[in-house]
């Protein structure tokens, strides 16, 4: 039984943790759409989603090579997000 527990708190904590990240991904991208380039604010929003599509599928893979598939992909898109919100 204490393991279920441990994996519940696991997930929760993931969870806390991805809705933190999305509200200030979406304060970076409000803050980037008001006075920059809307087909930068529109890409960057793709590539957020994308990861986020992503990470789910991720969670959800049992083969290990889908896994390291989806991280290298996460990985990548994590790259082209820093690119984007750096300009």
């Amino acid at each position: 039984m204490g393991d279920a527990g441990e994996g519940l708190v696991d997930a929760e904590s993931r969870l806390a943790e991805r809705m933190e990240e999305r509200e200030q991904e979406k304060r970076q991208a409000r803050q980037g759409a008001k006075g920059g380039d809307p087909e930068r604010a529109r890409q960057l929003e793709s590539f957020r989603l994308a990861r986020t599509e992503t990470q789910r599928q991720l969670e959800l893979a049992t083969h290990e090579a889908r896994k390291q598939q989806l991280k290298n992909a996460i990985a990548e898109l994590d790259k082209r997000i820093t690119e984007l919100s750096k300009r």
